[in-house]
C-alpha cells in the first residue's frame, strides 16, 4: 500500500463526491443526499488515517508521501504533493471538522437546496487539502484561488440578508490578496532563472535560491501581505466580522476554523523558508502587528451585540498570538503556533456549533435575544460554556497549551511582548464570561422560551471535537511529537537558534 497516491487520492475523494453530490436529483430525496455527502467526508476522514499511518515520525521535518508529476513543463509546474508534520496535523483538522460541519448543519438548510450547500463543502475539503499538501508553488496557488470559489457561493447564497454584500467584500480582499501574491510568485520564478538559469515552482528549489536581501524584503511585502489578509491580521482584518456573521455558523466554523488557517500555513510554509534573511529583518513589523490583533480584536468582542461577530473578532485576536509564537523565531513559539493552529480550530468548531444550535433555534444572532437560555436548554447551556472556556485558554484543554507555549517562546527571545500579550488573556476572560451572563443567565427571554434541548444528532456532531479538545489539553505531546521536527526546520532555514535560556532549560 505505501504506493499508493494517498495525497492525490485524499484531495480527488471529496472532489468526487462533490460531484456526485451536486448530481443527485431531488427526486433522490435531500436526507439521502446529505447523508451520501457524510459518507464522502467520513471516507475522506478515513482516507486521512490511512495516510496518516504511512507517515514516519522520526522524519517529520522532511515531506513525506511525495508524488511528482510534470504538469506545465515549460514553465517548470509539477503536480507536486507532500507533507511534514505540520501539513499532516492540518489535513487532518480538515479531515476532523468536514463530516463534524456537515453532521451539524444538517438541519440548517432547506432541502430543495442541501444538494448544493453539501455539495460545497465538499468542494471546498477538496481544494483546501489541495493546499495543505502542494509542494509546488504554483499548484498552491491555484488551490489558493480556488478555494475563493466554494466559499464565496457559501457566504452569498446561505448566509443572513447582508449575506451578498459580506461574500462580495470577501472575494474582493481575497482577489487583491491574491493578485499581489501572483506577482510575486512570478518574481520568485523569474529570479529563480535569473539566478540558476532553470524556473521552477517546487518548493526545496526555491527555497535555496540566493536571493539578495533587497528582493527578498518586496516578495516578503508581497506574500505577507496576501496571508496576512487570509490570517486575518489588523489592518487587514475587516473583512472577517461581516463574512463570519453573516454566515450560517457551519460555514463560519469552515470558514475561521479551517480557511483562515492558510494565511499561517502559508507564512510557515512558504514566506519563512523563501526569504529567510527578510523574514528576520522584518520580523518586528509582523509581531506588532500581531499584538495589535491580540488587543483589538479582544476589545472589539467585548463590545459586540452580535454572537457571530464577537466570535469573529475573538479569531482575530487569536491569529495574532499565531503569528506572535511564528516571528518570535524560537523552537518552541513556532512549535505553539502550529499546536494553536490546530486547537483554535477545534475550540471555533465548538463554540460557533453549539452557539449556532441556539441561534438556530432562535432565529437570531443578538446577544440580548438569549437571556436566561439556560433555564430551557441547560445541556445546550453546558456546550456553550465550554466553547467559551476553550476559546480563552482554560487549562486542561489544547487551547491552553497552545496559548501557553506561544507566549514562553515569545517571551525567550521578546519579553517586553510577551508580557504585553499575556494581558490580552485578561481581557479575553472578560468577553467570554460576558457572553455567557449575557445569554445563558437571567430571567428566559421570549425568543428562548419554549425552545428545545439539543438533539442527539446536535450531541454527536460536537462530541469528537470536545474529546479531541480535552485530550490534546492533557496529552498534548504525540501532536508535538510530530510539529516540533518542523519548528526546527523552520528554524534552521531562517537561520536563526533558540535563545540561551531556552537551551539552557531543555539541558
Amino acid at each position: 500500500m505505501t504506493n499508493l497516491p494517498y495525497l492525490t487520492l485524499l484531495i480527488l475523494l471529496p472532489l468526487v463526491g462533490s460531484l456526485v453530490t451536486f448530481a443527485l436529483p431531488m427526486a433522490f430525496g435531500a436526507a439521502r443526499i446529505k447523508a451520501v455527502a457524510i459518507g464522502f467526508s467520513v471516507a475522506s476522514f478515513f482516507m486521512f488515517v490511512l495516510t496518516a499511518l504511512q507517515f514516519e515520525l522520526g522524519t517529520s521535518d522532511k515531506f513525506q508521501l511525495t508524488e511528482n508529476y510534470e504538469w506545465i513543463a515549460a514553465f517548470g509546474v509539477s503536480w507536486a504533493v507532500g507533507v511534514d508534520g505540520l501539513g499532516l496535523v492540518m489535513l487532518g483538522l480538515v479531515a476532523i471538522l468536514v463530516p463534524v460541519v456537515l453532521l451539524a448543519g444538517w438541519s440548517d438548510i432547506a432541502d430543495d437546496v442541501a444538494g448544493k450547500f453539501f455539495g460545497l463543502v465538499l468542494l471546498l475539503q477538496a481544494v483546501v487539502t489541495g493546499v495543505f499538501a502542494a509542494t509546488d508553488l504554483f499548484m498552491f496557488y491555484v488551490f489558493f484561488e480556488v478555494m475563493l470559489i466554494p466559499m464565496y457561493f457559501l457566504i452569498g447564497r446561505f448566509g443572513d440578508q447582508n449575506r451578498r454584500k459580506a461574500a462580495v467584500k470577501f472575494l474582493i480582499f481575497s482577489l487583491v490578496g491574491g493578485l499581489v501574491l501572483l506577482a510575486g510568485v512570478i518574481s520568485v520564478w523569474v529570479n529563480s532563472i535569473r539566478i540558476t538559469g532553470f524556473g521552477s515552482f517546487d518548493l526545496e528549489y526555491l527555497s535555496s535560491l540566493d536571493l539578495s536581501l533587497e528582493t527578498q524584503r518586496w516578495l516578503f511585502m508581497a506574500f505577507f501581505f496576501a496571508f496576512a489578509i487570509k490570517a486575518p491580521l489588523v489592518p487587514l482584518h475587516s473583512w472577517l466580522p461581516d463574512a463570519a456573521g453573516s454566515s450560517t455558523p457551519t460555514v463560519a466554523v469552515l470558514l475561521i476554523g479551517i480557511l483562515d488557517k492558510v494565511g499561517t500555513y502559508g507564512m510557515l510554509r512558504f514566506l519563512l523558508p523563501m526569504f529567510p534573511e527578510a523574514s528576520v529583518e522584518l520580523a518586528p513589523v509582523a509581531l506588532t502587528l500581531a499584538v495589535l490583533s491580540i488587543f483589538y480584536g479582544a476589545i472589539m468582542a467585548i463590545g459586540s451585540r452580535d454572537i457571530k461577530r464577537l466570535m469573529a473578532y475573538v479569531s482575530i485576536s487569536h491569529f495574532g498570538f499565531i503569528v506572535l509564537g511564528i516571528f518570535a523565531f524560537t523552537t518552541q513559539g513556532i512549535s505553539g503556533s502550529m499546536f494553536y493552529m490546530l486547537s483554535h480550530g477545534l475550540s471555533t468548531a465548538a463554540l460557533f456549533l453549539a452557539a449556532g444550535y441556539l441561534m438556530q433555534r432562535t432565529q437570531s444572532s443578538k446577544i440580548d435575544d438569549h437571556a436566561g437560555a439556560f433555564q430551557t436548554t441547560p445541556l445546550l447551556a453546558g456546550f456553550i460554556l465550554f466553547g467559551a472556556l476553550s476559546s480563552v485558554a482554560l487549562p486542561g484543554l489544547a487551547s491552553f497549551i497552545a496559548e501557553f507555549t506561544v507566549l514562553l517562546g515569545t517571551f525567550a527571545r521578546y519579553p517586553l511582548l510577551a508580557g504585553f500579550a499575556t494581558l490580552g488573556i485578561v481581557v479575553a476572560a472578560v468577553y467570554a464570561l460576558w457572553l455567557y451572563q449575557r445569554t445563558m443567565t437571567g430571567n428566559p427571554s421570549d425568543a428562548v422560551a419554549g425552545i428545545k434541548e439539543i438533539s442527539g444528532r446536535e450531541v454527536v456532531a460536537l462530541s469528537p471535537i470536545i474529546a479531541l479538545t480535552i485530550a490534546l489539553g492533557f496529552v498534548p505531546q504525540p501532536a508535538f511529537d510530530v510539529l516540533n521536527p518542523t519548528a526546527t526546520k523552520v528554524m534552521q532555514q531562517v537561520n536563526q537558534i533558540d535563545p540561551a535560556a531556552l537551551i539552557e532549560g531543555d539541558n
